[in-house]
């Protein structure tokens, strides 16, 4: 039953840093699209943001153990709405991602999928009981992940995909996985990489070609690693203090590819420099740990899994997008949460933000 009372266990200091950087994403995404035919694109991320918030407080009005009890249907719903992604969703850039419900509305099932996932997950390791696993058991959570792990890289989005896994890897992590496990998967898993890369039959050369532009960004410069390289540049140019916004040369000459979303960070350092990167990885690092806090004080085990899955993936696309930006990591196309503009990336962050706060106001509940 809702309760109003239950929310004064809400978590407002947890929502009070996730709007702050939500505030700095729509002040960036409005400067990075100044002077481009996106420009506008702020009031939308606004209306996704509002319209998040209110899924938020839907959500953490719903008993998470509903959710859990409802998991294998929606897992089940998602894999039957990936197939359609595949049949009818829209094409765009060569890669089929979105099904067109009209209106110019357009929903991205592998977005939705990750959320389902996390459930699913916490589910599937709570009822085996917080013991010991077997190999069957482990072959069933990859199982479990990999089938829509699947079905979205053949879309292809290599980039969502990618995002699946570290729920897995929460999970087994969680789940009691022993370190001989551990190990022999790793070595499993390199010579599976080592034998599909050289194979070259699910990666696409665009895709291989990303992967290994990061290492060498100047041997394609106006190729693979363009996009690195106008990225470094916007990063090192913003030196300590940044340019101030609406003064980036690189964003507003339109150099940095598409920065308001998979090079937003990198648009936000040229305009800000070094202190304001430092102040968005420290509102990063806060939204973690209250994260990480409340799952601490979760009442039950599947509780806890379902944050940690919600820290895994937050943790992965922010390691991977801030990596790209920089350099270090390949471009994958994995936006930086929060941030990054986009109505399926906004909602996810709001949707799972309102489970976390369903398990935190549960604590007392008997």
């Amino acid at each position: 039953m809702f309760r109003l009372s239950r929310y004064r266990d809400f978590d407002w200091v947890l929502l009070g840093f996730v709007l702050l950087l939500s505030v700095i994403s729509v002040l960036e995404i409005k400067s990075a699209t100044m002077h481009t035919k996106f420009h506008g694109f702020e009031t939308k991320q606004v209306e996704f943001l509002c319209a998040g918030m209110f899924l938020m407080f839907v959500i953490s009005a719903i008993d998470y153990h509903v959710l859990l009890d409802i998991a294998p249907w929606a897992y089940g719903f998602s894999l039957l709405s990936l197939i359609a992604v595949k049949l009818v969703g829209q094409k765009v850039l060569g890669a089929r991602r979105w099904i067109n419900l009209g209106g110019g509305v357009h929903f991205q099932p592998s977005e939705w999928v990750k959320l389902v996932l996390i459930i699913s997950v916490a589910r599937y390791f709570w009822q085996l009981g917080n013991r010991e696993l077997s190999w069957r058991e482990i072959g069933r959570a990859f199982a479990l992940v990999c089938v829509p792990m699947g079905l979205v890289l053949v879309q292809p989005d290599m980039g969502t995909s990618l995002t699946y896994f570290p729920v897995l890897l929460c999970g087994l992590f969680l789940g009691g996985i022993r370190f001989k496990q551990a190990a022999l998967l790793v070595v499993i898993f390199t010579v599976l990489i080592g034998g599909i890369w050289k194979s070259g039959k699910l990666l696409k050369p665009y895709q291989k070609a990303r992967l290994t532009a990061f290492i060498d960004p100047d041997a394609d410069p106006k190729g693979g690693g363009y996009q690195i390289r106008q990225s470094l540049i916007a990063v090192g140019s913003g030196g300590i203090w940044g340019k101030g916004a609406n003064k980036g040369t690189q964003t507003q000459g339109d150099f940095l590819p598409i920065p308001y979303t998979d090079f937003i960070f990198a648009a936000f350092c040229e305009e800000h420099g070094f202190v304001g990167a430092l102040g968005v990885l420290l509102l990063y690092f806060l939204i973690l740990m209250r994260l990480i806090q409340n799952a601490q004080t979760a009442a039950d085990l599947p509780g806890m899994y379902i944050i940690m899955g919600v820290v895994s993936v937050i943790v992965f696309q922010i390691a991977v997008n801030i990596g790209m930006v920089v350099g270090l990591m390949p471009v994958t196309g994995i936006p930086l949460p929060l941030m990054s503009y986009g109505g399926s990336s906004i909602l996810f962050s709001f949707l799972a933000l309102g489970i976390v706060m369903n398990v935190r106001m549960s604590r007392f509940v008997n």
